[in-house]
């Protein structure tokens, strides 16, 4: 896995094409075939950035293994964007023009996400992000297809996550734990946008009415003063749109003792040091995600997340398991194509119908609302939600793949 900073190669290229220069007339140089080479920009400063490089490192160790692309191997690129939009665009110009890279994998910030598709449109350069949410990703497919047809979406929309999260709310807290009414808390930001218009159409539809809608800053530091509006309105549960924050809301949520379920999205709960980040508040913490180590979405959920471990020490956060998808869905793309012209690769992504690990990916088309999103739902990626327990995360809807069953601290009042 080759690794970039942004920063230019300065005055060490001329010495190194000097040196290339040299051995060019190598015999076994000459008659190898070129790599495929796959940008990743990623947050490698946070864990789930981490887990972007390392699960697409995977999957090209695994296509390599077995001959590559019609003998030619595939090459990971790793640059560090600093959770940056402007790092982010540097290093796909860089990705495209120097350094040559057939396809480029990007993200779990919508915002850093929403500042490379133009580029990916003027570069005609192949484009997934593994992990950002915002609905404006697909709209802008969807509303100027020839311009931004380069850009799929290889994470479930805002959209989605807000109706699994229903669905998973209407089957765990009101079928199951009678519970009839909610507090909506998400941090502002462009993926939350979208989810809470969805959480605020599907939630009362669920039989859950909303008593509490609050956009907080992603730089909050204290949570109090929310906790305790919330809690003036008596809520059964809290369903939080969270990724920027996590660590200190669940902190504080067990500190003071808050009595009120959580339930919903929090990101940075589906890493797995999120136990030892929070000193075990992350107990009865649940999160929508669409995979885990421990449970088998497909059959190569539980391999795959082996081989990261033993590679890497630890298991992969949802990035890993989407850019290790990723990664096989642009080689069987180009080797269907006989090409990486972006191009043909696009139009061959657009015919995936591939078995992930996180589900079956197949993307929505042109005329689709969602343009080049992964479908959600029954027979295609219908997530899943976890809860931490006893330092594990256990799977606890749906049920055909749950391990065990919702349960919450003492100290948080059930209306049972």
């Amino acid at each position: 896995m080759t690794k970039h900073s942004i920063a230019s190669w300065g005055g060490a290229l001329p010495l190194a094409l000097g040196f290339a220069a040299a051995i060019t007339a190598a015999p076994a140089l000459a008659q190898s075939k070129p790599p495929i080479k796959i940008g990743v920009i990623a947050e490698v400063q946070a864990i789930a950035g981490q887990s972007t490089g390392g699960g697409a490192q995977i999957a090209a160790d695994e296509i390599n293994a077995k001959g590559g692309i019609d003998g030619r191997k595939i090459e990971i690129v790793v640059y560090d964007d600093k959770s940056s939009s402007a790092d982010a665009v540097r290093a796909f110009q860089r990705a495209a023009s120097e350094d040559k890279v057939s396809a480029v994998i990007s993200s779990y910030i919508s915002e850093v996400v929403l500042a490379l598709e133009p580029w990916a449109a003027r570069l005609k350069m192949p484009f997934i992000t593994p992990g950002a949410a915002s609905n404006e990703i697909t709209k802008a497919v969807h509303n100027d297809y020839e311009k931004n047809k380069y850009t799929f979406h290889g994470y479930l929309t805002s959209a989605a996550q807000a109706q699994l999260v229903c669905d998973a709310a209407k089957e765990l807290l009101v079928d199951n734990l009678k519970m009839k009414s909610v507090a909506v808390m998400s941090e502002d930001a462009a993926w939350t946008k979208p989810l809470d218009e969805g959480y605020l159409a599907c939630l009362p539809k669920a039989g859950l009415k909303v008593t509490d809608h609050i956009r907080f800053s992603p730089d909050t530091t204290d949570f109090t003063p929310i906790f305790n509006k919330i809690e003036a309105n008596k809520p059964d549960a809290i369903v939080t749109g969270i990724s920027h924050v996590g660590v200190q809301p669940t902190v504080q949520w067990k500190n003071q003792q808050v009595p009120i379920a959580m339930f919903g999205i929090s990101a940075q709960a589906l890493s797995p040091t999120f136990w030892n980040d929070t000193n075990g508040a992350a107990e009865g913490i649940p999160s929508l995600a669409v995979a885990t180590a421990d449970v088998a979405v497909t059959p190569k959920t539980k391999p795959f997340a082996a081989a990261y471990k033993k590679k890497y020490g630890s298991d992969p956060a949802y990035t890993g398991y989407t850019a290790y998808d990723d990664v096989y869905i642009i080689a069987e793309a180009i080797k269907r194509a006989g090409s990486t012209e972006g191009d043909k690769v696009v139009a061959e992504m657009e015919k995936t119908n591939y078995e992930g690990t996180i589900g079956h990916i197949a993307f929505y088309g042109k005329n689709d609302k969602f343009t080049h999103g992964i479908k959600s739902g029954p027979g295609f990626v219908t997530g899943l939600v976890f809860q931490w327990q006893n330092k594990k995360q256990v799977v606890v809807w749906p049920k055909n793949i749950a391990e065990g069953k919702l349960k919450y601290p003492s100290f948080v009042k059930l209306t049972q």
